[in-house]
């Protein structure tokens, strides 16, 4: 049995109002993490877990255009940009479904865990799909910000005051 070697993925650092984004991505110019640079830790960790046995090891690199421009896009108000950015994850596949379902959900709206899990008819896990949401490693991109709690703005990986700024910024109404 030959060895495995880990993966190796390239980061950038790229300024956004709310602060400094890591964006990790791989040599097809797919997105695989997207975090912010004070949860860097979360996102290395996250990344570990998707990709085992090691993780992937990180390389600086400039970002492709195609993941700069959209996000740059984005923030300037063309909420639609990072819909066109490619990306790959790691994960279970009940994650992946998950992640695949927050890219369905329009920017300027908000859903539910319950909502969610019936989306995928799966309406008694919604605590699994809490669960795959906090695991998301690709902020923004994969819009875990829109989904909320039945009583309101529940936590995000990347501080509630960003879930809070996103939804403003995408004109959701806040719970």
């Amino acid at each position: 049995m030959s060895p495995q070697h880990a993966e190796t993925l390239f980061l950038d650092r790229l300024p956004s109002p709310i602060g400094t984004m890591l964006v990790a991505f791989d040599d097809q110019d797919r997105l695989r993490a997207l975090d912010w640079v004070d949860y860097e830790e979360r996102m290395l960790l996250l990344l570990r877990r998707q990709y085992r046995p090691d993780g992937p090891s990180l390389r600086d690199a400039g970002a492709p255009a195609a993941i700069t421009d959209a996000l740059t896009a984005y923030f300037d108000g063309a909420l639609g940009a990072v819909n066109t950015i490619a990306v790959h994850t790691g994960g279970t596949p009940f994650q992946r479904a998950v992640w695949q379902a927050l890219r369905r959900i329009p920017a300027g709206t908000t859903t539910t865990y319950s909502a969610l899990a019936a989306d995928l008819a799966r309406p008694a896990a919604r605590r699994a799909v809490g669960a795959a949401n906090g695991a998301n490693p690709i902020c923004i991109v994969v819009p875990c910000h829109r989904v909320v709690g039945a009583t309101g703005l529940t936590g995000y990986g990347g501080g509630l005051h960003r879930k809070q700024w996103l939804l403003t910024h995408e004109g959701a109404a806040l719970p």
